[in-house]
């Protein structure tokens, strides 16, 4: 059961996705689908996202990420899954 395995997403999102309520959007979505984790700015305009939590919802948020609905406009997202490290707690805007 695979989709039920417990992964860490690390998303690097590029596009215009600061200052337009994307982490916001971000962590209501992950919250939803009961994720643990936080979306931060960068200084090079980037928006991180890092996300644990089960590999189905994971990827459900990484497939929303990457659906333009997101506020802003979304280039190009960058992802990786890894294993968790459990050192989440709810999820945060950074």
């Amino acid at each position: 059961m695979q989709e039920l395995a417990e992964v860490r997403l690390t998303a690097w999102v590029h596009g215009h996705v600061q200052g337009v309520g994307f982490r916001w959007w971000t962590r209501a979505r992950a919250l939803e689908l009961g994720l643990t984790g936080f979306a931060a700015n960068k200084p090079d305009g980037r928006v991180q996202v890092v996300a644990e939590g089960r590999r189905e919802a994971c990827q459900r948020l990484l497939d929303l990420l990457q659906s333009g609905e997101a506020p802003g406009r979304v280039d190009n997202v960058v992802a990786d899954f890894t294993e968790p490290r459990d050192s989440l707690d709810g999820f945060t805007e950074r």
